[in-house]
Order: structure tokens, then sequence, then C-alpha cells
């Protein structure tokens, strides 16, 4: 199974927030933009693994900037990391200036998903070779968050988490 690269996986979802997707205070309210992050994951793993998706985790949302009625919205998602059946998915959300497009990060998540095939079954995935600088910081972090959850979840021993011990020698 040939490796992919993070920009094979990339999806871009844009889309306009109407005034029946806010709270009282007329942004996004955050469960829609959660689900919008979700189904562009959704895809971007699906593109990486060629195979059915499940989401496993959101490790992480950031909701740094509120998103208001009539922004454009565009949703990028890209595979960070492959491991065995599970890939990791990192997120960002930005919004766009209607006069002068330009566009402000406002949020963003990293998301878990695993491929299986027709009974639910994990299967085996292509690993990822990351290009840029980002995607490769992104990478790296990628084994740290795993190996913190799966300590933190009683699944592996603090003392076998090397890119975690990596951080403190």
């Amino acid at each position: 199974m040939d490796a992919k690269t993070p920009k094979e996986s990339l999806t871009i979802l844009t889309d306009l927030v109407l005034p029946g997707e806010t709270n009282y205070l007329d942004n996004l309210f955050g469960g829609e933009l959660l689900a919008r992050m979700d189904r562009a994951c959704s895809i971007a793993a699906r593109r990486h693994s060629r195979r059915i998706v499940v989401t496993a985790s959101v490790n992480h949302v950031a909701f740094n900037k509120s998103v208001p009625v009539g922004s454009v919205v565009t949703v990028e998602a890209k595979v960070s990391r492959a491991f065995n059946s599970s890939m990791e998915i990192y997120v960002d959300v930005w919004i766009e200036d209607r006069q002068s497009r330009h566009r402000t990060k406002v949020n963003e998540g990293i998301y878990t998903f695993v491929a299986v095939d027709e009974t639910g079954k994990p299967v085996q995935i292509p690993q990822l070779e990351p290009e840029t600088d980002l995607e490769k910081e992104r990478f790296e972090g990628a084994l740290r968050r795993k190996q913190l959850s799966l300590v933190l979840a009683g699944k592996l021993k603090p003392n076998e988490a090397t890119a975690l011990k990596a951080l403190f020698n």
C-alpha cells in the first residue's frame, strides 16, 4: 500500500451562515460548526483511506472567534497522520470578509477517524508522508497526542510513550 500526502485528502467546504443556524447573539451555533467540521474530516479520511470511515473521537476544538450570521465559512480538513486503521484529521475554519475577501482563521479542531470494512471491523490504511513544514509539525504532534490519549485511557504505560518522554528529556 503506497503512502499518500496530506494534500491528497484535502477537503474544503464553503457555506453561508443562515439565521436559522445561529444563537441569540446571531452567531453560528457551536454544534452546527462541529457538524460541518465532522463532515469535512469524514470526507478527508475517506479520501485518504478509500474506505468507510467512522468518527472515533473529537480530540480538540478551539472556538477562538464567533462566526456571525451572513458569514462565508470555509472548513479545510486534511489527514495529519495515519496509523494502522486510524487517522488524525486536522481541521481549520476560516471566515471571509465580504468586502475585502480577507480570510480570518476563527476555529480549529482535531478529529480521529477509523477506517472499517462493511462489517465495521478496522482495516489497514496507507501511511502518510507530510510535505510542508506545517504538515510535518502536525504529523509529529499527532503521535504525541495519540500516546497521551492512550496513557490517559490506561491502554499504554507512561514509560512506553516514547514520543511523550522525548519532550521531557
